[in-house]
């Protein structure tokens, strides 16, 4: 089954670490990525830029209204995420716990219901 493994960015928990702990965990990344890809469970990641350059689409063709945003009151937003494939939410919770910075940057774990495109559709079965 995929998960989808989700790392929730707080500017201000992110800010309040010292430049060693943040280096410490974005360049603990690479590792975690070999790890999953050694046990066949890394799918894919992405890394996602900060929610002041994306946008907002409303609407249909023909109608549509475009805005800066999402402009949203939390104090976390999606800061990346990986996609695994392993065999229980126990083991996507395993793999959540092994991300560098959960201690300090949570991580949801979701499962994922349908995949299309991207090389990541199930194989076809006879």
């Amino acid at each position: 089954m995929k998960y989808l493994l989700i790392i929730q960015m707080n500017p201000e928990v992110w800010e309040s670490l010292s430049e060693a702990e943040r280096a410490e965990i974005a360049g603990g990344q690479e590792g975690f990525v070999e790890t999953i890809t050694a046990t066949g469970e890394m799918v894919g990641t992405h890394a996602l830029a900060d929610p002041s350059q994306s946008a907002v689409v409303r609407g249909r063709p023909g109608a549509v209204t475009v805005t800066d945003g999402p402009f949203l009151e939390a104090k976390e937003y999606m800061g990346g995420f990986y996609v695994v494939d392993c065999e229980s939410a126990e083991r996507a919770h395993e793999l959540a716990a092994m991300i560098p910075g959960t201690d300090r940057l949570p991580v949801e774990v979701r499962p994922v219901i349908f995949t299309a495109g991207y090389g990541l559709a199930e194989p076809d079965t006879p």
